[in-house]
């Protein structure tokens, strides 16, 4: 036994499931090819990180595993040179502690399907209601299509392979994410997961949709509702704007004597789903900039003294 799984994953024998998947993300997220690059170290990395995963998230290879483990730890505490008759013996036959059945003893390794594997991606509210396409970057192992995963061709190792017996290479996926997906959604892609041994079938990877929560708009339905801000010289004396819509910027025309919290539709600017469109509303925001300069004060200064209205008169008791 040469790989410690729980050390790879940081991690101790003890941990719950939860803790195992969130320890496996946490790291697959930091060594995922699109953020640690494509170097020989980061991809064996990315590589241990899945399959210490895999052994650690499958209840039965779990077990099997920590018994070989504790064995281990047991057998390499005793002294090298201790060895029983019956020890001496199996030895001479070729004894192999990996390929020992503890129940039934040696036995044909039978077909195991391959671990699942899971990824993430991030989509807007627009994507989300109106459906889109995204690029998933994995890093897959696979059997060598040349030798067959039998390592070897005709005596000699395969120099396909370089005698693995398969490839571990990145592969990009388009995943086409349908209209009114909901958050946490998973989008299955059959056989896509990790390998199979002893002839067993692959396992599957799940797309975990993640939705974003916008910070300048909300959806409503199929309408966009954004409040935008405008300066009081633009309130007062009219203007016309750049809107940035789900079509591209928009030129909105403000009309003098706006108030804030007045509302302006932008017709067919909203989400498209089903052959239905919605609108853009608009709320208008008043706000006087943080910086001012001298003369901007000095001309506040004199509105308020040329001023003749109160705009709060209606306030006051008679």
């Amino acid at each position: 036994m040469t790989k410690d799984y729980y050390k790879i994953l940081g991690i101790t024998e003890f941990e719950s499931q939860d803790a195992i998947k969130n320890a496996y993300r946490k790291l697959a997220r930091r060594w995922h090819p699109d953020i640690a690059g494509n170097s020989a170290d980061a991809v064996l990395k990315f590589k241990e990180i899945n399959e210490a995963y895999e052994i650690l998230s499958n209840k039965i290879k779990k077990e099997e595993y920590d018994r070989a483990r504790r064995f281990y730890s047991y057998a390499t505490s005793e002294k090298k040179d201790f060895k029983t008759e019956s020890q001496k013996k199996e030895e001479k036959k070729g004894f192999s502690f990996n390929s020992f059945n503890w129940k039934k003893g040696p036995e044909k390794p039978l077909p195991k399907r391959g671990e699942d594997i899971y990824s993430d991606i991030e989509l807007s509210v627009f994507e989300a209601v109106s459906g889109t396409t995204k690029t998933v970057n994995m890093l897959q192992t696979r059997v060598c299509p040349k030798c067959g995963g039998r390592k070897f061709i005709n005596g000699s190792l395969c120099k396909d392979c370089h005698g693995k017996g398969e490839f571990t290479n990145y592969k990009k996926f388009t995943v086409k994410i349908p209209a009114g997906i909901k958050d946490k959604s998973k989008i299955r892609l059959a056989g896509e997961g990790g390998l199979g041994a002893n002839g067993g079938l692959n396992g599957d990877l799940y797309i975990i949709v993640h939705i974003q929560e916008p910070k300048t708009y909300k959806a409503e339905g199929l309408n966009i509702l954004k409040t935008i801000p405008i300066t009081p010289y633009e309130a007062v004396l009219g203007a016309d704007i750049k809107v940035s819509t789900i079509k591209g910027n928009v030129s909105v025309k403000i009309n003098p004597n706006t108030q804030s919290g007045q509302k302006i539709r932008l017709a067919g600017c909203g989400i498209m789903q089903n052959n239905k469109v919605g609108d853009m509303i608009i709320t208008v925001e008043i706000k006087i900039p943080q910086e001012l300069t001298t003369e901007e004060i000095n001309l506040y200064k004199k509105l308020a003294e040329v001023s003749k209205t109160n705009i709060r008169d209606n306030l006051y008791e008679n």
